[in-house]
């Protein structure tokens, strides 16, 4: 099997390997920003040296949903909000997999909101790309959790009465390892936020700021941007908890008033990630699931039997 075979694999990596090679006709519109998070994503696993077969992408439903499509790699197109818990299952039967999921701002902040943070509290190791457009662009139009107050559409004709979603201070509170926001427009840090984003050993959340020109037109294009990596005016630790919380509240807060803040915000090292703690704590085996498979000698336990421990 080559999921198995190309793992642990060192060679140089070309980035038209992660292109199908029967290429479907991307139906974002033009100008969309998900081209940006398309080559961004290609970009970064050309640089790790990842093979296509190492690769699991879960996406979920809307516009964001087609990245599994133009992306050459193992695959699921996973029902609305719902890409997490896919996600995850996959990376416990096999940690050694590279897995990514993604979604946009309604699909992930939304729908599968309740998901993302138990996701991020548990640690999971894998990375989720949150497309962030402001609203939801499949169903042409309708307001999102980050669609800021005011904000006029069809569900919310006469302008939204809620506070926007503050996606980063949420993900932090959860309990996200690695905490980043980038944007379509600025492709080099975008690349190499995702490059760190898949090497760090937990749950990472990557907020992708992507423009949305057909149903979301009001909305800031997410230029001029500002790294405040490198910007003297912004200067925190982000390894602490409370600095990279003040950083984030400015940020969402600055986004509002068509400022654009971009870069890293939190990064936990050296916490156990959900899978390394059920093996800590003898919850499962250390040897992967998906890997019984290909184990002659693996003694199979019916279900039966073991739902019959826990009565």
């Amino acid at each position: 099997m080559s999921a198995f075979n190309a793992i642990g694999t060192d060679r140089e990596v070309e980035q038209d390997e992660f292109t199908p090679e029967i290429e479907p006709q991307a139906t974002w519109c033009p100008g969309c920003g998900d081209f940006g998070v398309l080559k961004a994503l290609k970009g970064a696993a050309a640089e790790l040296g990842l093979d296509p077969e190492e690769i699991l992408l879960v996406t979920g439903i809307g516009c964001s949903g087609k990245l599994s499509s133009y992306f050459e790699s193992y695959g699921f197109h996973s029902i609305h909000g719902r890409s997490l818990p896919v996600a995850r299952a996959a990376k416990l039967a096999n940690p050694e997999l590279t897995v990514i999921a993604a979604g946009g701002d309604g699909d992930g902040y939304g729908i599968g909101g309740n998901h993302f943070m138990h996701t991020a509290r548990e640690n999971h190791d894998m990375t989720y790309i949150v497309f962030n457009n402001e609203i939801f662009g499949l169903t042409k139009g309708q307001t999102s959790p980050t669609s800021p107050k005011g904000h006029k559409s069809k569900t919310q004709p006469q302008g939204s009465a809620k506070d926007p979603l503050r996606p980063l201070s949420m993900s932090l509170s959860a309990g996200a390892s690695y905490v980043a926001r980038t944007a379509a427009v600025n492709p080099n840090q975008a690349k190499e936020i995702l490059i760190e984003a898949i090497q760090h050993d937990g749950f990472s959340h990557v907020d992708f700021l992507t423009q949305c020109p057909t149903w979301n037109k009001d909305a800031k294009q997410y230029v001029p941007y500002i790294d405040i990596q490198q910007s003297d005016e912004y200067d925190f630790d982000v390894t602490e908890r409370g600095e990279a919380a003040e950083a984030m509240y400015e940020t969402e807060s600055a986004l509002w008033d068509g400022k654009v803040l971009t870069g890293r915000y939190y990064r936990e090292e050296d916490r156990r990630s959900y899978h390394e703690e059920k093996i800590e704590t003898d919850a499962m085996p250390a040897e992967p699931i998906a890997e019984q498979y290909f184990d002659d000698d693996h003694e199979w336990q019916r279900s039966y039997d073991l739902l019959d421990a826990h009565r």
